[in-house]
């Protein structure tokens, strides 16, 4: 295992505020093109601390239990189909402000309105359509509480920020390259 520390990123700064947590997905269209995915790894590392990483792929079954506040509306059965489609990755960020940092560095939704008035944003950049949009981001502390357990159900968030968090906001961490996730360092 090898471990290193990254300059330029978040990882070792020490935080003024607690950590925030959010959840952040990459959905299968990137998945699909190593290439994008890297990149997008590597944004996310220059921006946050890595608490957690999971590649899995979903079955229609979960797809629809994840999504089910959308049941009904028009892009309802598109979205579960293409979220089951193939391979996606999940992460579990923290940095201050990770929901709203999260959702600047997403951008729009609409990978149209994305490429004319935020071109440098993930889906600007990497968005194919509306559904094929790269990225999933929680859009608030309880949603986000709700996704990352969703998708992290071994996770408890509570335990992380009353036993963890405050160690990862003094910059005690470590960038682990074999698991690409930030731990704790050995005191």
């Amino acid at each position: 295992m090898r471990l290193v520390t990254l300059e330029g990123s978040i990882a070792g700064m020490r935080c003024l505020r607690a950590l925030q947590l959010t959840l952040a997905v990459v959905k299968p269209d990137a998945v699909a093109h190593p290439l994008i995915l890297e990149a997008l790894h590597q944004k996310i590392l220059e921006n946050f601390i890595i608490v957690r990483k999971k590649d899995l792929m979903w079955r229609t079954e979960e797809s629809e239990r994840f999504y089910a506040e959308h049941a009904g509306r028009f892009f309802y059965q598109r979205l579960v189909e293409f979220m089951s489609s193939g391979p996606m990755r999940a992460y579990i960020l923290a940095r201050e402000d990770a929901i709203t940092h999260w959702r600047g560095m997403m951008g729009p939704t609409k990978v149209f309105r994305a490429r004319f008035t935020s071109p440098d944003t993930l889906r600007g950049q990497y968005g194919l359509t509306d559904t094929r949009n790269t990225t999933h981001g929680s859009d608030s502390i309880e949603s986000a509480k709700r996704e990352i357990s969703f998708f992290f159900p071994e996770f408890n968030a509570d335990e992380w920020m009353l036993g963890e968090e405050p160690r990862f906001r003094l910059g005690l961490t470590e960038y682990n390259e074999e698991r690409q996730i930030h731990t704790l360092q050995d005191t």
